[in-house]
């Protein structure tokens, strides 16, 4: 770390009940409106009081010398992170995903307000023990988990960085058609598209489809290595399921032409908002990026 103060970037987002209450005004009103669905609004207040509370407590485990800054998810386009930051991501493993991307190698401290109910995938750390790791940080002697990141680079210039993983394919439930090449083998395809997944991402939305298809992909969340598949790949006298499956390594990268006339998009982490368009004619290169993901364990 630099000799200068470190800043800490507290990340969170909304939780469910802050959401209810931007889109129905009060309290009342939301209280209504879960009562109309059999819903109550208890479960979501305690999620809420427990993030507020992790909140508050990080805040109060920071040291009076170093500087704070919050951001929510929705502006981590926006925000200028620095070399020096130290970023505390509060909320589920999902949001250390979101913010990977925007990142260039600083330490990540993922905290669960609710130790009982999360994964701990990335955010595996309770509140309370961070004012051990700050400790272990201003010493340099806190270890890191370098998560392997994955890069998808247009050939108009444009690229994207996932933590967990790239799907490429058609917008809606059309077939994404394509030419898919790697290790000089090319094929015709038409599927439900195409995810790229590391190590980190196999733990998610990859692991589901491989369970649904009966594959398994043993790679570990620091492996310099990635996989690819494709959803539903369809066999017909044009189209083939012979590079439905693979892996990607240093150096190997996997190349994917569009045969789509419109609407077909790149996007990384599940974040479907953001996306690269990719119709007819565009290319894609999606390799291992340089880039890590350095998780504080």
């Amino acid at each position: 770390m630099s000799s200068l103060a470190p800043r800490i970037v507290l990340v969170t987002r909304q939780t469910e009940l802050e959401h209810l209450l931007a889109e129905h005004a009060t309290r009342g009103q939301v209280e209504f409106f879960l009562k109309t669905r059999e819903q109550s609004i208890d479960q979501l207040q305690i999620r809420h009081d427990l993030q507020f509370l992790a909140v508050q407590k990080t805040r109060q485990f920071i040291p009076d010398d170093w500087s704070i800054a919050k951001v929510d998810r929705r502006n981590l386009d926006r925000f200028m992170f620095g070399k020096n930051d130290i970023i505390i991501a509060i909320g589920q493993d999902g949001l250390v995903a979101n913010l990977a991307k925007y990142l260039t190698g600083q330490p990540v401290i993922g905290i669960t307000p609710d130790p009982e109910k999360s994964e701990g995938v990335l955010t595996p750390l309770s509140v309370d023990v961070l004012p051990i790791v700050l400790l272990a940080l201003r010493h340099g002697k806190v270890g890191f988990q370098k998560r392997t990141m994955v890069k998808a680079h247009l050939d108009d210039g444009q690229t994207l960085l996932a933590l967990n993983e790239v799907f490429l394919g058609h917008k809606s439930h059309q077939s994404a058609k394509y030419i898919i090449s790697i290790n000089q083998k090319k094929e015709y395809q038409s599927s439900s598209g195409i995810i790229v997944s590391t190590g980190t991402g196999l733990t998610g939305w990859a692991k589901s489809i491989l369970t649904a298809t009966h594959r398994e992909a043993v790679v570990k969340p620091h492996d310099r290595k990635a996989v690819f598949f494709a959803r539903e790949p369809w066999p017909s006298r044009v189209s083939g399921t012979n590079l439905s499956y693979g892996a990607i390594k240093e150096k190997t990268n996997l190349s994917v032409i569009s045969r789509m006339n419109n609407g077909g998009v790149i996007f990384a982490d599940g974040i479907e908002q953001d996306f690269l368009h990719f119709n007819w004619g565009s290319r894609v290169e999606i390799g291992l990026a340089e880039n890590t993901l350095n998780l504080v364990v």
